[in-house]
């Protein structure tokens, strides 16, 4: 359970990388009150799980990926899309939307007494006419508010008036607009600022990139929409107030609006930036061509051993020695080239040389060759003059080999090139296949909705994303993510100096889930009671949290008391179609397949 530090390569590789490098880099804080390092695993339960099935009408809108859709990142948004979706606002309540256009509806309170699922809301367009189509998607926005996508490329706002069991609700569209081509709604949130009430949504595409040669031939793109009521001619209407594209290489395992509408969160395993309109954008590459073309030559290279420095200028042919003027202070340096006035090169030093002993010389490759002796032997410098990025640090071959040589240690091809020494080399054949991650450069950034730029950087490095899951409706929802053998769960908290807090820990699910070839999703209770993840075909596992018994129980081996159990558990649902969706409350799971929704209660209490 290390902190996971914000690491500055990741932000050199960022789209807009001098904008990155201004963001702060942030760590994780794990709470160490969390961690239980005596969890001794889980022992598996017999215990019969109560498991109720209610037949759909209409089979759920599945659509499949077209053959154009053949990569990764198709598969990643759209083939593995979670059709069941929970409203948090109001307890074990589920939606999808079926075969007829139909928004669909559960609510459950008592398991022997289910209902059979119930119209909400119909969608207008024919949607078979449209030969492009995504799958339909909806989300949450509030206790009263719905953003809700056909998959043709239409958005719907609608005010549903209150949800749940019970009540009649009247779905009524109150915005309705073509967003061009066919996306997912991924996140939104209802928000009132300046007194008008808004709505921010977060759209997904992957679309076809034709600049993109050498790769899988498209991006992805997500689209931060914000809908405003205003006032037209005493009529209250909603129209499109602000829309900005996000673009990146891979489909973002998690994207979330702030609940003020300030600004945005993404984890990604490739980065994102926000695209400028075109006349911006030429402004700005014009911009960068120039300073492109500035980089290209260093204005002088230095390089450095133990006890001195090196700097190098290439001099113009007709220059001789009275054209040039060096001055050395202890901490400073200054480097003029015919006007005395003008320095090229002038500012404090990294640290303090020995001015008297410093030279310079005229080689004979017109350059101009200053020698700078180190005050304090064997300090090695990050820079030379501070601040300045003009110059270029050219180390010696000799010297990084020496340097390699300390390192060796820690990248060692043979078991333990030196038994003598300490510290033994990480050996990659120890470690399980499951311990190995692709995603090495995953990253955490929030973006700024005025600026739109990264104001926060996380690397999570070898920190695993699992699942994202809504604890608390009005909050955004928690990430968690793979730290060592357990699963972190975190909450953000945007209005807070630590924007992330570790709220809970699900023992060793890490490492178990690792194992699970076939998982297709994953999730955990509102109230961290337990945690779940489903396979493509007909099994759940179920892991509660440890609990205290109520019997003794022995330890053989060790001869100790145990005195709290973690169970697992395991339900075979009775049917062959692949699971479509996936979501859990406090009390229950709710697994959906094409034609029937399972209801598998977990909650033991009552």
């Amino acid at each position: 359970g290390s902190d996971v530090r914000g690491s500055e390569t990741f932000a050199s590789r960022l789209a807009g990388g001098m904008e990155a490098a201004a963001a702060a880099h942030c760590s994780l804080r794990v709470q160490r009150l969390l961690l239980d390092p005596k969890f001794e695993g889980y022992k598996l339960s017999l215990e019969p799980l109560a498991c109720y099935q209610v037949p759909l009408d209409s089979p759920v809108a599945e659509i499949r990926l077209r053959d154009e859709q053949y990569t990764l990142e198709h598969m990643r948004a759209f083939g593995m899309y979670n059709y069941l979706q929970l409203d948090s606002w109001h307890q074990d309540n589920v939606y999808y939307v079926d075969q007829l256009g139909r928004v669909m509806n559960l609510s459950v309170t008592l398991d022997t007494a289910l209902k059979k699922p119930r119209e909400v809301f119909r969608l207008p367009a024919d949607l078979t006419a449209c030969d492009n189509r995504l799958c339909a998607s909806m989300h949450f926005a509030s206790s009263t508010w719905v953003t809700l996508s056909d998959g043709t490329g239409r958005l719907y706002l609608i005010r549903t008036g209150k949800r749940g069991e019970g009540t009649c609700e009247k779905w009524e569209i109150l915005f309705n607009e073509e967003f061009g081509s066919p996306f997912a709604i991924v996140h939104s949130v209802s928000f009132t600022k300046a007194n008008s009430h808004s709505i921010g949504v977060l759209l997904l595409r992957v679309e076809k990139d034709k600049q993109d040669v050498h790769g899988s031939g498209f991006h992805v793109s997500l689209e931060w929409v914000t809908i405003r009521k205003a006032a037209k001619e005493g009529v209250q209407e909603y129209e499109v107030s602000k829309r900005h594209v996000l673009q990146g290489k891979s489909v973002p395992h998690y994207a979330a609006i702030e609940p003020s509408g300030d600004g945005l969160m993404v984890i990604s395993y490739k980065p994102f930036a926000f695209i400028k309109q075109n006349c911006e954008n030429k402004h700005e590459e014009s911009e960068k061509g120039k300073e492109r073309e500035k980089k290209k030559e260093p204005l002088y290279y230095w390089q450095q051993s133990e006890d001195d420095l090196t700097v190098t200028f290439c001099l113009p042919e007709e220059f001789t020695k009275e054209d040039i003027q060096v001055h050395f202070s202890p901490d400073s340096i200054s480097v003029a080239l015919q006007d005395p006035l003008l320095p090229i090169l002038e500012g404090t030093l990294y640290s303090s040389i020995d001015h008297e002993s410093s030279t310079w010389i005229i080689k004979e490759n017109n350059s101009l060759e200053i020698s700078l002796i180190k005050k304090e032997e064997g300090c090695m410098w990050p820079e030379l003059i501070v601040g300045d990025s003009q110059g270029e640090l050219i180390t010696d071959p000799a010297q990084s080999e020496a340097i390699a040589e300390r390192l060796m240690h820690l990248t060692s091809e043979e078991m333990n090139p030196d038994p003598t020494k300490e510290n033994p080399p990480c050996n990659a054949q120890e470690l399980e296949e499951c311990d190995v991650f692709l995603e090495d450069s995953t990253s955490l950034c929030r973006f700024d909705g005025n600026t739109l730029k990264i104001t926060h950087v996380v690397n999570l490095g070898s920190n695993q994303y699992l699942f994202s899951t809504v604890v608390d409706p009005k909050e955004m929802p928690c990430f968690c993510l793979r730290h060592d053998v357990d699963a972190l769960l975190w909450q953000p908290r945007p209005d807070r100096q630590d924007m992330w807090e570790h709220v809970s820990t699900f023992n060793a699910l890490g490492y178990v889930q690792a194992s699970k070839q076939d998982k297709k999703f994953m999730a955990c209770a509102p109230n961290h009671s337990y945690s779940a993840l489903c396979e493509c075909l007909r099994r759940v596992f179920i892991y509660r949290q440890p609990t205290p018994l109520s019997t003794i129980l022995y330890n053989r081996k060790e001869g100790r008391q145990v005195g709290q159990v973690a169970k697992q558990l395991v339900a075979t649902l009775e049917t062959h179609d692949p699971v479509l969706g996936f979501q859990a409350t406090n009390e229950r799971l709710f697994v959906l397949t094409a034609k029937i929704l399972f209801i598998i209660k977990v909650s033991t209490e009552n």
